[in-house]
């Protein structure tokens, strides 16, 4: 039987899985992160993606020629004075964005270095002397996690921006690289440094899961461009809100928990795996699986 028939066929019958055909997958919006020196043009090519969320956590863009831009973009602005520099409220934000209806199609992040760093400073001094081996960038790199997988979630376009930083190998330096959490690239569709040459910004890619955005290859850094490579119906194309964890799957799942040993570590990373901190944050299909393995688990 040809596969494509034979799914057919199955879900037509009662079953669990939940794989679907490929193409049917709709074309996710793109997660991405920038980097570069300061002034190349990270932040004002950012700015001209379509219906932006602009966080900014730097008090950086809040001139006339950048809100200008932002709000002729259909855009708006989120300072510091408005909790851009905290974590919980950024990922409050991305929460909302994600579960509510509105027209913002681009959610930029600037600088995601400063809102790390700032997390990790808070905590170096909280420590004192007993920061050591990294302790100070646990709960930073925490938030960084829960946020990725709510950004993960989100039906937007998604531009970290991130400050440029050396690295040294053998006490040479090595090239340069994003100066935030290391793993970060590795979560997202592309990692793009962003370079000037005379009067020209160019985007040299570092990383990347996207056929249109060859690994090593450099390009115009201009939102036209951009589209060009990667879709323009996709990047404009309405943001659709994630459905939540229903109430009676919610009261489902602590019921089971009442009748089935699980411990709270356990739950504490089937919480982290999905970016929330309890079962009512949960996505509708999130909260699903956990109802089918707990049911499983009676059997």
């Amino acid at each position: 039987m040809n596969p494509k028939n034979q799914l057919k066929h199955t879900t037509q019958m009662t079953t669990k899985l939940l794989a679907k055909t490929p193409k049917l997958t709709p074309p996710s919006k793109p997660k991405i992160l920038i980097f570069g020196k300061p002034g190349v043009g990270k932040t004002w090519t950012s700015l001209d993606f379509p219906s932006c969320y602009y966080v900014d956590c730097e008090a950086g863009a809040d001139l006339g020629h950048y809100t200008d831009k932002l709000e002729k973009s259909g855009g708006v602005y989120m300072g510091p004075q408005d909790g851009a520099l905290d974590f919980p409220t950024v990922i409050g934000q991305v929460k909302a964005l994600a579960t509510e209806s509105h027209n913002f199609k681009t959610l930029i992040i600037d600088s995601v270095s400063k809102l790390f760093n700032q997390a990790v400073s808070v905590e170096a001094q909280r420590l004192g002397d007993k920061d050591a081996f990294g302790a100070s960038k646990k709960p930073a790199i925490a938030y960084m996690r829960q946020l990725v997988a709510w950004v993960t979630k989100l039906d937007m376009n998604v531009i970290f921006i991130a400050h440029e930083k050396m690295t040294w190998v053998d006490d040479k330096q090595g090239p340069s690289t994003f100066d935030c959490w290391d793993k970060l690239e590795y979560e997202l569709h592309l990692s793009l440094q962003i370079i000037k040459r005379g009067s020209e910004r160019l985007a040299f890619i570092r990383k990347s899961r996207l056929t249109g955005f060859p690994d090593a290859e450099t390009f115009a850094w201009t939102y036209s461009e951009f589209a060009n490579r990667y879709g323009k119906d996709v990047l404009e194309k309405k943001s659709v809100a994630v459905k939540i964890a229903d109430p009676s799957d919610v009261a489902e799942v602590k019921r089971l928990l009442e009748h089935i040993k699980v411990s709270q570590d356990d739950i504490d990373k089937w919480w982290a795996k999905a970016g929330v901190t309890s079962f009512e944050e949960m996505t509708d299909e999130q909260i699903k699986k956990v109802v089918t393995f707990l049911q499983s688990k009676t059997k």
